[in-house]
């Protein structure tokens, strides 16, 4: 008899990107710093930036220069960083360990996947080409796709509509509070992943935190 309580497989998985698919830390990190560097600011370690790369310019920016997006000072700081960040994307950008091996057991599942993020669509389709990855997501939300950002759970919605199904029949999986905040509000089922770059996820409520990608194929069902 099957246990009630296992998850059900999925019909589809969507994945964050920053801190979920790819650690783009070492190229923000670069970015943020080549802003410090024109203002004449020393450059901060990666191992201090790392933990703010999901919350993309926003969260670097915050970190760098201690401005949010509410303060004068933050739009041109912010669009020297996009100039910066979009002139090297992908230079030490990589796949964590086991996402390809990850991305390939959900394709040999015969199961979709897609990619939902808040990044601007003008810089994820260059970095997911630079990656290796273009052509293969079923779906890709970008932080323009809709009029909201993630924790609004429109980006979720309509990715799930993208691929004909309901939220309910996907699986989210991210690094970021803000991750399973639109999952929940969605009514999308969300895993959190450890090997990116958020603190505290446990308790954030999401319905597992996964150590390795490896732990997320066990929750995809047999292979077809």
């Amino acid at each position: 008899m099957s246990d009630p309580r296992a998850p059900v497989a999925p019909r589809a998985v969507l994945f964050d990107l920053d801190g979920t698919l790819a650690d783009t830390a070492p190229d923000l990190a670069h970015a943020l710093n080549e802003v410090r560097r024109e203002r004449g600011l020393a450059p901060l370690p990666l191992a201090a930036l790392r933990p703010f790369a999901s919350a993309g310019a926003r969260g670097l920016l915050g970190a760098g220069f201690g401005v949010t997006p509410e303060d004068a000072a933050f739009p041109p700081l912010r669009e020297a960083f996009l100039r910066f960040y979009g002139a090297r994307l992908c230079a030490a950008t990589r796949l964590f360990p086991g996402v390809a091996e990850l991305l390939a057991a959900i394709e040999a599942r015969g199961l979709p996947w897609g990619i939902v993020t808040n990044k601007a669509a003008a810089l994820t389709h260059p970095l997911l080409a630079a990656l290796g990855l273009e052509g293969r997501p079923a779906c890709v939300v970008c932080g323009d796709t809709t009029p909201h950002l993630k924790p609004h759970p429109a980006p979720l919605i309509h990715a799930a509509d993208a691929l004909g199904l309901s939220p309910g029949e996907c699986l989210y999986a991210g690094d970021d509070l803000r991750d399973v905040q639109a999952a929940r509000a969605a009514g999308m089922p969300v895993v959190a992943v450890l090997w990116g770059y958020g603190q505290g996820m446990h308790g954030w409520q999401a319905d597992a935190v996964l150590d390795r990608p490896a732990d997320l194929i066990s929750r995809l069902g047999p292979p077809m």
